[in-house]
């Protein structure tokens, strides 16, 4: 396996910059997750990666070697695509086997591969199938295998699971995770979906428009987020972000919003009086408190998952949400007090966006 280095790339269409000078090191067998919004560069990035896109300037190497100007198939990566891209007209075992075939490799050792690849993903009873033969997950079990059986030094993943329902989505995140710690393979794996970020990553990078917000290691990211675009795209539900300006008086700080809501600041906070901040707390890190403290809200909608209740609250015009472990006797238009764990609370600058 080989780590990726990336230096200073940047990629154009025409006149318009869509990557815009990324600096990203992928190490040897992590598992590294391009994460954002649509349109933000990140299938790009994979792209450019696996040499399908050409590199308007910068560098990339996969194990020390700079493969800017070489052939994708000369870069010894495997990449699983969305739509699972397979062979209608060939039956499984020929899907897999295609590329060792096309490289001239022996019979006998491609079928020791593909057989090998098959046990992994437990697809040996569908070799003599044709893929329309299968289910959607046994399809991307196929893509992943006919990967497998090149053993590549770095294996690509250009969201792999979005075409699957909810439930398969799942127990296919966990298979390749899986798959990843059986292989101690190098993977880069690209989703728009924060969820398979923080469960499958050892590394995550964020992107947003063409540029790296934040990288790091998943719980990293959601304890210490860079900025108010990674704390409101890291974490599900995401982080209430309230806007206001720190007001400190008798040495005690808070944060004052436009309606002289006060939001309790710890001590510690290290927030100077008169700054415009935004403040930061994640719906889990609510409690309930008795009326004659905590922040005042009327509930608007109640959705209970089983594990945990989401509450939709209202205050000010403003929309906040919390979450409980546990199961309060709660009704829409209820007025309840919430209480901000502040060793939780985040600080952000309401200027640049970035963390105090």
């Amino acid at each position: 396996m080989a780590s990726v280095e990336i230096r200073a790339v940047r990629k154009s269409f025409g006149s318009t910059e869509v990557v815009h000078g990324i600096d990203v090191d992928m190490p040897d067998q992590a598992f590294t997750v391009l994460v954002g919004p649509s349109g933000c560069g990140k299938s790009t990035l994979l792209r450019m990666i696996a040499g399908l896109e050409e590199i308007t300037s910068g560098e990339i190497s996969i194990g020390g070697r700079v493969v800017n100007n070489v052939p994708p198939k000369q870069r010894d990566i495997a990449m699983v695509f969305q739509n699972y891209a397979l062979y209608p007209h060939m039956k499984v075992y020929d899907n897999m086997a295609f590329s060792l075939k096309l490289a001239k490799v022996d019979a006998a050792r491609i079928d020791e591969q593909v057989r090998h690849a098959a046990g992994i993903l437990n697809l040996e009873p569908y070799l003599d199938r044709f893929p329309r033969q299968l289910s959607g997950g046994q399809r991307q079990r196929v893509a992943m295998g006919r990967a497998i059986v090149r053993d590549p030094q770095v294996f690509l993943f250009d969201e792999p699971l979005s075409n699957l329902d909810a439930m398969l989505r799942v127990q296919m995140r966990t298979k390749i995770k899986e798959l990843h710690q059986r292989l101690n393979s190098t993977s880069i794996y690209v989703t728009h979906d924060q969820i398979e970020a923080m469960t499958m990553a050892d590394q995550i990078v964020v992107m947003r428009d063409g540029i790296v917000e934040q990288i790091g290691a998943p719980l990293e990211l959601y304890d210490h987020p860079a900025n108010t675009f990674v704390a409101s795209f890291i974490g599900s539900p995401a982080m209430n972000l309230i806007e206001g300006t720190v007001s400190v008086t008798n040495g005690n700080a808070s944060v004052m919003t436009g309606d002289d809501t006060r939001l309790p600041l710890a001590p510690h906070a290290g927030a100077t009086e008169g700054t415009r901040v935004v403040y930061g707390i994640r719906p889990e890190h609510w409690s309930l408190s008795n009326a004659d403290g905590g922040l005042e809200v009327e509930v608007a909608v109640i959705e209970p998952t089983g594990a945990d209740t989401l509450v939709v609250c209202r205050f000010a015009e403003r929309e906040i949400l919390a979450s409980f472990n546990e199961r309060h006797d709660l009704r829409p238009g209820q007025n309840i007090h919430l209480a901000p764990d502040l060793g939780l609370v985040h600080l952000f600058d309401q200027e640049s966006s970035q963390r105090l």
